[in-house]
């Protein structure tokens, strides 16, 4: 399909490089993703040019760049973040290590009121997302400050007569208010509207199908009950037909309660008979005594390509005959680092090196690799299924073992005593730091650093700002938790270091703290509401055996950034009073860390 306009998207690896093609298509324009290290040509017959962020310092000797000459070809220029501070450094202007870097929510602040093309329809004190850890310190020559933050002078720069645009936050993430109008307001001035909708998606996708699974090909396509992997399925059998496209689910004994059953009940209106392997002793045995979350991953990924061999045998199929199909989104793809120019955040299991292996082989179908969450819920609806099908909460591929915290982390004065001096400020809070790290995201780089828990009777914006502030100031702590007790309690309390066994034996504590939270959200009516709820099982209790429950209630439409959602109290009390009725709960804490700093699972 031909496009005569075209706005590029340069790749510098950011984390939400391609959602902001994906929030461009969504505004009814055609986008691609192009390198930086195109022929002049590439970029001479675009409509507009997207600079996106990267994980890397613009300062740093082997950084990814791009030739000025891209910038000069008369062509409308917007820098999101790495892309601002590119562009302001190619044109002569300077980046710096930021003195405070900026994770989570700002406002935009304005001098006078804007009457850049950009910044149409703003007034000023919007709440913007930031994720950086350097700044613009000098403009180039020609260019004006049109916005600031508290924490970054050139927020919003431009020049008007260029058309070039350099701004340090994120209009692409859902929690920047009016990100859409601005990224809106660039489709306007590129020209390039109305080139874009849903259905050229379905009719580009069928065809590429057509020619890239051969026609003696059949797809085996690992299930596991989601939405990505269900729309996965309709795709395949309505572009290669339902004779090609056999649907299996592992059990991998790491599934929520009586979930296997549930889902071949549920999925049968829907057309999709599912095959069920049992591979619950061989996850077991192969993740006994592992600790690291990384390590975890792998194997779990490594164990899916096992378990599907296995089924595959078992069923008498010929494995020369088929593909292996998977319902990978692309954050699984940018968080692997599966970009040029990205970092690793964590190994997605349908991202092991023996996947990427068979991938390059061309024996892996992914059918929705190119689209976000949003849009596969969308793309779900628009294929038949219900929306109380599409709404479920995401559940990760690896299942509850990313959500069983083993390995231990011990304390640190330095980190403690910084901690102290940070809440100390603060009236009637407390804070502790806990034995457990997790994974997250810092300025588009994998972060493994300690969680800190803080106690005290704060309202929940009091509570997002301690949060940010602790995980802005402290670079060793990317999570921040609440504990659901007493002050009293919270300052007696022994957070000492349980050993968690990756068995059923803790499978089943969670399976069960995990269902009761859910009973509770469904019988208050509450469950649609929330993007996605995570529930944690920590290696913390005072004595051998005892066990902790971290809730992570989030608030997102694309998994690329979230916040924690905000429980009526009353919620709160009833699902503290279940989840302690099971007996090796000791302690249970409320996540308060947004996404980025955190990720939105643990691990």
């Amino acid at each position: 399909m031909k496009h005569q306009n075209v706005i590029g998207i340069v790749d510098f690896g950011g984390q939400y490089a391609h959602l902001i093609a994906s929030r461009i298509r969504r505004l009814g324009a055609y986008s691609e993703i192009i390198g930086n290290d195109e022929p002049i040509e590439t970029y001479s017959k675009l409509s507009g040019i997207i600079l996106s962020g990267g994980p890397e310092s613009v300062y740093e000797p082997d950084s990814p760049s791009l030739p000025v000459e891209v910038l000069k070809l008369g062509i409308p220029v917007l820098g999101i973040c790495y892309g601002h501070q590119l562009m302001m450094k190619l044109l002569g202007g300077e980046v710096k290590k930021a003195g405070i870097a900026e994770y989570g929510r700002a406002a935009l602040d304005f001098i006078d009121t804007p009457k850049t093309e950009l910044l149409k329809g703003f007034a000023g004190g919007e709440v913007v997302w930031m994720s950086h850890g350097d700044e613009v310190t000098r403009l180039p020559s020609g260019f004006t400050r049109t916005a600031s933050s508290q924490d970054c002078e050139y927020a919003v720069v431009e020049n008007p007569t260029q058309k070039w645009f350099g701004i340090q936050l994120h209009p692409e993430v859902t929690h920047t208010e009016k990100g859409s109008v601005l990224l809106e307001n660039f489709v306007k001035i590129s020209g390039a509207e109305g080139t874009w909708n849903l259905k050229q998606f379905l009719d580009l996708k069928e065809e590429e199908l057509h020619s890239i699974v051969p026609a003696d090909k059949k797809i085996f396509l690992l299930v596991s009950g989601g939405v990505d992997s269900t729309v996965s399925y309709l795709l395949l059998s309505r572009a290669l037909g339902k004779d090609r496209v056999k649907g299996v689910l592992i059990d991998t004994g790491f599934m929520r309660k009586d979930e296997v059953a549930s889902l071949q009940e549920k999925l049968s209106p829907q057309g999709i008979q599912l095959h069920v392997h049992d591979s619950s002793e061989l996850f077991y045995s192969a993740l006994k005594g592992k600790k690291d979350p990384e390590e975890k991953r792998k194997i779990v990924g490594n164990l899916f390509l096992q378990a599907q061999a296995d089924c595959a045998k078992s069923l008498g199929l010929n494995a020369d005959e088929w593909l292996l199909g998977q319902g990978t989104i692309y954050p699984d793809t940018i968080e692997s680092g599966g970009t040029k120019h990205s970092h690793t955040i964590k190994t997605h299991h349908n991202r092991v090196e023996a996947i990427q292996k068979l991938m390059e082989e061309g024996k892996v179908v992914e059918p929705i690799k190119d689209l976000y969450k949003d849009e596969v819920r969308e793309l779900g609806n628009y294929l038949g299924l219900p929306k109380e099908w599409t709404g479920r909460h995401p559940f990760p591929g690896p299942g509850l073992v990313v959500r069983m915290i083993a390995q231990e982390k011990p304390t640190e004065e330095s980190v403690q005593k910084k901690l102290d001096e940070l809440v100390g400020t603060e009236s009637s809070l407390q804070a502790k730091l806990l034995p457990v790290a997790s994974v997250g995201v810092k300025g588009d780089q994998r972060s493994y650093a300690h969680c800190a828990a803080i106690s005290g009777d704060k309202t929940w914006d009091e509570l997002d700002k301690i949060s940010t502030a602790i995980t802005n100031q402290i670079s060793s702590v990317n999570r921040v938790v609440l504990y659901l007790g007493s002050p009293e309690s919270f300052s007696k309390a022994n957070f000492k270091f349980q050993p968690i066994d990756l068995d059923k034996k803790d499978s089943d504590i969670l399976r069960e703290a995990d269902a009761a939270v859910e009973k509770v959200l469904q019988k208050r009516k509450i469950y649609d509401q929330i993007w996605q709820m995570p529930v944690v099982l920590l290696p913390l209790g005072s004595e051998s055996g005892k066990r902790s429950i971290v809730l992570r209630p989030v608030d997102s439409q694309e998994a690329m950034t979230a916040s924690f959602f905000r429980l009526e109290k009353d919620v709160l009390e009833e699902l503290v009073s279940e989840v302690l009725k099971i007996p090796q709960i000791e302690y249970l804490f409320f996540d308060l860390t947004n996404k980025p700093p955190g990720t939105i699972e643990w691990e």
